[in-house]
C-alpha cells in the first residue's frame, strides 16, 4: 500500500472532519477547515492512498460484507455512498476520498506553529504521522521559517517522543490549555532548521522512514 502527500483542497474536508471526530475529544467544525483554505498563513496537506483497491482488514469497517473487494461491490458501495443525505462513518470517509490523515501549521513571523496531526485510527502505527511531519517540515523549510514549534498534551509520551526525534525539545507550558479535561500542554520546539545538525537528523530519519513505508508495499 503506498500512500502520497497533497495539498489540502474543499473535496478533502468531508474526510478530514471524519477522522477529527475519530481522533480528538473536541474536533473542529468543518467550517474551520474550510476559512484555513483562505488563511494566508496556513499551510494544511492531506495523506491519501495511492492504491485504490486498498482494503483495510477490519471487519465492521471498510471492506466489510458482500461485494467488499470486488469492483462491483466497490462501485455499488461508492454509488451509496454518494446519495444526497447519507452519513457515513469514518473508515466510509476514508474510503470514499482515500485521505487517511491530515496535518498542518501556521507561519508565525519566522516561526511554524504545527496546529495538527491526525491519523486515521485504522492506518495508525504505520509511519504515516511522521511522514506528514516530514512533510510540514519541509513545507517549514520553503517558507523560510527559523524552526517549527507546536502544543503536546503532558500525557501524549508517543507523540513527544516523535517530536523528539526531529530535535523538538520543551521550551514551555501552558496550562490547562485542553479545554476538555484541562490538561496542561507541553510547548516543544525544534533546532534551527537550517542548522547542519538538524540537516543530518531529518535526512537520516527520512532515509529510515522510506524504507519502513517501503515495507509496506
Amino acid at each position: 500500500m503506498r500512500f502520497a502527500i497533497e495539498e489540502m483542497r474543499s473535496e478533502h474536508i468531508p474526510a478530514i472532519s471524519a477522522i477529527d471526530r475519530a481522533v480528538y475529544p473536541i474536533p473542529w467544525p468543518i467550517h474551520s477547515y474550510r476559512s484555513e483554505l483562505h488563511n494566508r498563513s496556513a499551510y494544511y496537506i492531506v495523506a491519501c492512498r495511492v492504491d485504490a483497491d486498498a482494503h483495510v482488514d477490519h471487519p465492521a469497517e471498510v471492506g466489510a460484507g458482500a461485494g467488499g473487494g470486488t469492483s462491483t461491490g466497490l462501485l455499488s458501495r461508492l454509488t451509496r455512498l454518494l446519495r444526497p443525505g447519507t452519513t457515513l462513518t469514518v473508515a466510509e470517509e476514508v474510503e470514499l476520498r482515500r485521505v487517511v490523515g491530515y496535518a498542518g501549521l501556521w507561519l508565525m513571523v519566522n516561526e511554524a506553529h504545527v496546529t495538527t496531526i491526525a491519523v486515521a485510527p485504522e492506518y495508525q502505527g504505520r509511519g504515516l504521522g511522521e511522514l506528514l511531519l516530514i512533510s510540514l517540515i519541509d513545507k517549514a523549510i520553503e517558507l523560510n521559517a527559523l524552526c517549527l514549534t507546536l502544543e503536546v498534551r503532558v500525557s501524549n509520551h508517543v507523540a513527544q517522543s516523535l517530536y523528539r526525534k526531529y530535535t523538538f525539545r520543551e521550551t514551555g507550558l501552558r496550562r490547562r490549555y485542553y479545554s476538555d479535561n484541562g490538561e496542561d500542554a507541553h510547548i516543544m520546539t525544534t533546532e534551527d532548521v537550517d542548522s547542519p545538525h538538524f540537516q543530518e537528523v531529518l535526512a537520516a530519519n527520512r532515509r529510515a522512514l522510506q524504507e519502513r513505508l517501503a515495507s509496506y508495499e
